[in-house]
């Protein structure tokens, strides 16, 4: 039987990509998805206001994330919270990050005069989305 991780360690967000993601191969041959999204509710003033999250995704997954992602995605992140801390000018600086699994939920909506959805531009959109739902079904 596999083991299961804890539940209270879990942490789950849905926000829209800030940027495009940038992947890399790190050294020891590993690879590394880096995000940024955007929460609602998660600002320092409270649930009135965006708060930004920054996102590590490793494996296939990251690779899929890096390779169909783009800004303005809709994604959901489910993973564990990480600490960071250093020094910077002499004083100490912390982030937070969650590195864990990308779900690809929805592509950037169009933004176009017409919101005609039936053009023939919307058509490759449409498959790269079920393309990258797909890619990320069969990274995980």
């Amino acid at each position: 039987m596999k083991p299961t991780r804890p539940k209270f360690h879990i942490i789950d967000l849905t926000g829209r990509l800030v940027a495009d993601p940038t992947g890399k191969e790190l050294p020891e041959g590993a690879y590394v998805c880096e995000l940024r999204l955007a929460v609602d509710g998660m600002g320092r003033g409270g649930r009135d206001e965006t708060g930004y999250v920054d996102v590590h995704s490793f494996g296939d997954s990251g690779r899929a994330a890096a390779r169909v992602l783009a800004q303005g995605w809709l994604v959901g992140v489910s993973g564990r919270l990480q600490h960071e801390t250093w020094e910077r000018d002499g004083q100490k600086r912390g982030t937070y990050r969650v590195v864990g699994h990308v779900e690809f939920l929805a592509a950037p909506k169009r933004n176009d005069e017409n919101n005609d959805a039936a053009t023939d531009d919307a058509k490759p959109a449409r498959r790269r989305a079920g393309k990258a739902k797909t890619e990320a079904a069969a990274a995980f």
